[in-house]
């Protein structure tokens, strides 16, 4: 039990008070393989081939000394900081589905934890090289299931990963066929097993939000629809349809507070619904332009420029910031935030930021009801 008699595992939403949190690490790292599910490339422009192997020990002691960072401003404001066990990720994975050379990291937690109120998720992951990315975490999430039996854990199924889960030539498309098919929401994975990273989620309460996307389908969102809502959540399928890669919903729509929404100008949330927030009395506010291009992003980053808005939230009035993030940090405090900068731009490498590279384990508050509208038309 916590120290407030809160569960040990307990955070509804992405804003309340801060309790406990794991930061990622770069130890073990390697670069992402190419596999159906990816297709990494240099971004200098240049032909050169993406790189395979252990990441350099300079690059990974670089974005460790930013985590650790992180992790001190955290622990100054009171939060008790916890660390993954180190993970070999330069080891091949060989399924009776797949193969692939290595795999890549364990700096984005967020990509395959999430905690939904007192409840732990494993993600299925949607890339081969991310299958076993949840092995950092495992002694954490026992220690956490074994000290207080209100804590849930619960994994989803693991998908086989095959050719068949593919869609072969999606990395092959022209940009109209691209535009085409992803109205339809149809991209690298096909809807033929159930598929979802846990980073396209964001909480609300009881409402979860989740992106369909390159990395969860429409069958990994009937999976948690099925799985959570008869525990009383409501599950919500989101679509940015300007976002010709979507993958991850935090660098695209961020609540920050109670009825505040950082929003990515270039990935407007589609028309149909936006209403969902807007009558419910969410301001939806966009974010500045970053201070890097895309082509100033670091050269093996399979991330956009919209990292910048990759924030993390220690409480409702208190927020952490890239450190050269100056217009967001002004935006920021013009809505009345305290801002936190940090460098992470090192870490900007492993494809994530502040948000990415955190997984909140306990925060004050409970399952509040953020959406009233929804409510009263259950009652009706």
């Amino acid at each position: 039990m916590s120290d407030n008699g809160l569960p040990v595992v307990n955070s509804w939403n992405e804003w309340d008070p801060l309790q406990e949190i794991v930061v990622g690490s770069a130890d073990g790292a390697a670069f992402e393989p190419t596999e159906p599910g990816n297709r990494p490339q240099v971004r200098d422009g240049s032909a050169a081939s993406f790189p395979t192997g252990p990441k350099s020990a300079e690059v990974k002691a670089l974005a460790n000394e930013e985590l650790d960072g992180l992790a001190v401003l955290l622990t100054a404001q009171g939060v008790t900081v916890r660390r993954p066990d180190t993970y070999d990720f330069s080891l091949p994975v060989r399924t009776p589905h797949f193969e692939v050379e290595s795999q890549y990291c364990a700096v984005c937690p967020r990509d395959v934890m999430i905690t939904l109120g007192n409840e732990i998720v494993e993600a299925t992951m949607s890339r081969r090289g991310r299958y076993f990315e949840n092995e950092p975490y495992r002694r954490l999430v026992y220690e956490y299931w074994e000290s207080d039996p209100r804590v849930s854990w619960t994994v989803a199924p693991k998908p086989t990963m095959s050719d068949a889960m593919y869609r072969a030539d999606f990395w092959d498309w022209a940009i109209e066929e691209r535009h085409q098919r992803m109205h339809a929401s149809e991209f690298c994975v096909t809807q033929a097993e159930v598929v979802f990273d846990a980073a396209d989620m964001i909480r609300f309460g009881r409402d979860i939000v989740v992106q369909e996307s390159m990395t969860t389908n429409r069958a990994g969102i009937r999976w948690l629809k099925r799985t959570l809502e008869p525990k009383g959540f409501r599950v919500h399928p989101v679509h940015f349809p300007l976002d010709f890669f979507p993958s991850h919903i935090d660098c695209t729509f961020i609540p920050l507070r109670p009825g505040l929404i950082l929003t990515n100008p270039d990935r407007p949330i589609h028309s149909d619904e936006r209403p969902l927030f807007t009558e419910n009395g969410w301001q939806l506010v966009d974010a500045p332009e970053p201070m890097l291009s895309n082509t100033d992003m670091p050269k093996h980053c399979q991330s956009s420029k919209w990292l910048s808005m990759n924030v993390l939230s220690i409480s409702p009035t208190k927020i952490i910031c890239e450190a050269q993030e100056k217009p967001l940090q002004d935006l920021l405090h013009d809505l009345g935030f305290e801002v936190f900068p940090v460098p992470f731009r090192n870490v900007f490498e492993y494809g994530g930021s502040l948000h990415c590279a955190t997984w909140d384990i306990r925060r004050d508050g409970g399952p509040e009801d953020y959406f009233p509208s929804l409510t009263r038309e259950r009652i009706r």
